[in-house]
């Protein structure tokens, strides 16, 4: 359950539902077609409205195209943005949100998803939004969204590669831009002192490091961590995988700033079924924390929660001990396999011993024989603190009879840096209809 192409695997959830009238095989794992492709155009009305008395509401017209084409598990690509049309509000001179497209990583947006590599290559490589990207142990990055900037759309990726016992996982949250960029390698320990085990990645050492330039989505200052990570796997079972963990990690160059961790997991899957459950108690030293590169991190490099509000770069965090939780749960009542599930929950909590609380989480639910589907997001950053930040979404997709022709809803808060290192919040809303064809 360790291979590369697990993980590979976990990332493909973030393709849009191929289509929502398709039957789903009976048999597990349905088997893949020569090429499948889906093609679809929404149109909506999208309005910001504004929260403080300095900002002003704005609205658009919205137009999203997706190209999607795949050929097995080996090759698939998505292509696709939102393209948004001025209807009233501030004028720039532009009938787009000039925000949408004035730097070069914005245009990554189009480049949803291109997947090369199937599950059982020895190199795999993935680029487009990262949404909920952890990498590998998760102690530097983890559940890390490179598009929770509204204002910033970069298109990210990462790297997979196995040689004998050593696997490698490297990304960047920006692949047209200097910003977040690390790596973790990974040595399969049986494999190196024993040969080539029955059961790969038993027993594991890892070491990863990850650095964000500060460059790209607004101008921040330069971090840089490091972690190293011990995995066992205490029991083996088809269908149920359970595991135990310790590591450490600092700031190169810092001596004070270091943390501890240790925890335990279990993975689970059958043929409807598919579930990673952790809980890891931690230790925090100096200003250093695991999970830094969170999933509101291109938010908190602006100005991190706490009184001071400062960049989390050099703002303080306090020393203590937290505890952090994460449950990935995914089940279809046919069969787990593709890209239909009737639910999809992944929820993340930390508490931290000197009164602080980080959660997010998201869970999609298909109704109605998969002609509703009802996607919750949200999370909430510092609570118990000064400064705490929250922000939540909800989406609707319904397909009134059961063909092509679907209306959809969205609505949320989101938080938008401005050119003096402030968040201002904001709240969206949209509504329209949408059209699609899939083979």
């Amino acid at each position: 359950m360790h291979d590369w192409g697990i993980r590979l695997t976990m990332l493909l959830l973030l393709l849009p539902e191929v289509a929502w009238t398709q039957t789903v095989s009976a048999s597990y794992p349905p088997k893949e077609p020569a090429w499948s492709k889906l093609l679809r155009l929404e149109a909506a009305t999208w309005a910001r409205l504004a929260r403080t008395d300095t900002d002003t509401d704005e609205g658009f017209l919205q137009v999203e195209p997706t190209f999607v084409f795949e050929r097995g598990s080996g090759f698939g690509i998505n292509l696709g943005t939102a393209v948004r049309l001025r209807m009233w509000g501030t004028k720039d001179g532009s009938v787009f949100r000039r925000e949408d497209w004035d730097t070069l990583s914005d245009w990554g947006q189009w480049v949803r998803s291109l997947k090369l590599g199937s599950n059982d290559a020895p190199l795999g490589v993935w680029l487009g939004e990262l949404d909920g990207y952890s990498l590998l142990s998760g102690h530097l990055v983890r559940r890390y969204s490179n598009r929770m900037n509204p204002d910033y759309h970069p298109a990210g990726g990462f790297l997979t590669g196995t040689l004998g016992p050593v696997y490698v996982e490297a990304f960047a949250s920006d692949v047209l831009g200097a910003r977040l960029m690390g790596a973790e390698l990974s040595l399969d320990l049986e494999h190196i002192l024993f040969g080539k085990p029955e059961e790969k990645a038993r027993y594991t050492l890892g070491l990863s490091a990850v650095h964000d330039w500060g460059r790209a989505g607004g101008r921040t200052g330069a971090v840089s961590l490091a972690h190293l990570d011990a995995t066992f796997v205490v029991v083996v079972r088809p269908e149920f995988e359970a595991h135990l963990i310790a590591g450490w990690g600092g700031r190169p160059g810092e001596g004070r700033a270091w943390g501890a961790v240790v925890g335990a997991g279990v993975d689970a899957g059958t043929r409807s079924l598919n579930m990673t459950l952790r809980l890891e108690l931690r230790r925090q030293q100096g200003g250093f924390r695991q999970g830094f590169f969170g999933p509101e991190h291109e938010l908190a490099r602006f100005k991190a929660v706490g009184a001071s509000g400062m960049p989390v770069a050099v703002a303080a965090f306090p020393d203590g001990f937290s505890v952090s939780g994460e449950a990935r749960v995914g089940w279809d009542a046919v069969a787990y396999g593709g890209l239909h599930k009737h639910l999809k929950l992944s929820l993340g909590a930390e508490v931290f011993s000197w009164g602080r609380l980080d959660v997010d989480g998201h869970v999609a639910v298909q109704l109605l024989q998969r002609n509703l589907e009802v996607v919750l997001r949200g999370w909430a950053v510092g609570t118990g603190q000064p400064g705490a930040r929250y922000q939540g979404a909800a989406e609707v997709r319904l397909r009134p009879s059961g063909g092509a022709l679907y209306v959809l809803g969205t609505s949320g808060t989101q938080w938008f840096p401005a050119s003096n290192g402030t968040l201002r919040p904001g709240t969206y809303a949209s509504l329209g209809l949408g059209v699609d064809d899939a083979r």
